[in-house]
């Protein structure tokens, strides 16, 4: 098979919401690594952060990333699981390419692991739906800073049941080589006390799995965030909130805010 057509999807929003620069994107990330709280006991199988502007959600996310430092070696593949931005999208989408591309280098697809996803009804290959999705973008530069050498199954999740999301996950799970990540962001837009108690009653409705309390409003990666909770009620897992906070704590007004969680599942 000829090696000269590998499809490549090139970074989209690389200066908008994290740096270009190669130097300076590994130097903020290590930064927020640094002032990340330390690993837990346990390894997490799974771990939510969010996917703003890593000036707003950096910090927060990277109290989740933290967590996977002492196994980061038996991590060989990562299957991210985030909300759908730019396209309306029923179901599930596989990337339909070989190598996703940050200015920290490229990442190898698992196209295998795609396509038996694919074989769900749910789940279909879309090139539109990854093309300018940052949901699960501004992700990878954490995954290349800290993993040596993995490969990536992206998914972008749009219409689809919490359930469905479930069995894809399930088909995964456990696994000590791969890790699963949701990417999200919590309340949107409000003013910085409502956010919090918004975010609040979300961050406990995660950590007491109910998936039926998170709506939209609450989370735009609700769809991927339920499904994993549909999981955790079924395998009797436990989610911890490793870092809660907004854009008004970060980098911005306190006005109209965004929420950020980062959470560890066991």
């Amino acid at each position: 098979m000829s090696h000269t057509h590998n499809r490549i999807r090139p970074a989209a929003v690389a200066g908008l919401f994290y740096p270009d620069s190669p130097s300076e994107l590994k130097a903020s990330i290590q930064n927020y690594l640094q002032q990340a709280p330390e690993p837990q006991d346990t390894p997490p199988l799974a771990i939510i952060a969010p996917h703003a502007g890593y000036i707003y959600s950096g910090p927060i996310a990277a109290s989740a990333y933290k967590q996977i430092l002492p196994v980061a070696d038996k991590i060989k593949q990562v299957v991210l699981l985030g909300p759908s931005h730019r396209v309306p999208l029923r179901g599930i989408a596989t990337p339909d390419a070989d190598y996703f591309e940050t200015p920290l280098g490229t990442i190898k697809i698992n196209t295998q692991l795609c396509q038996q996803f694919e074989s769900l009804p749910f789940v279909t290959p879309s090139y539109e739906a990854h093309q300018q999705e940052h949901s699960l973008e501004v992700q990878l530069p954490f995954l290349q800073s800290i993993l040596h050498d993995f490969q990536l199954i992206p998914l972008v999740v749009g219409e689809c049941p919490a359930e469905a999301v479930a069995e894809l996950l399930e088909t995964v799970w456990n696994r000590d080589d791969t890790l699963v990540v949701i990417s999200t962001d919590l309340s949107h837009y409000n003013h910085y006390e409502i956010a919090q108690k918004i975010d609040r009653q979300t961050s406990t409705a995660i950590e007491q799995l109910h998936p039926e309390q998170i709506h939209y409003d609450n989370a735009c990666g609700r769809n991927p965030l339920n499904g994993l909770l549909t999981l955790a009620i079924k395998k009797n897992l436990s989610i911890n909130t490793l870092d809660l906070r907004n854009s008004g704590d970060t980098a911005g007004s306190k006005d109209r805010v965004v929420g950020y969680g980062a959470y560890a599942v066991h």
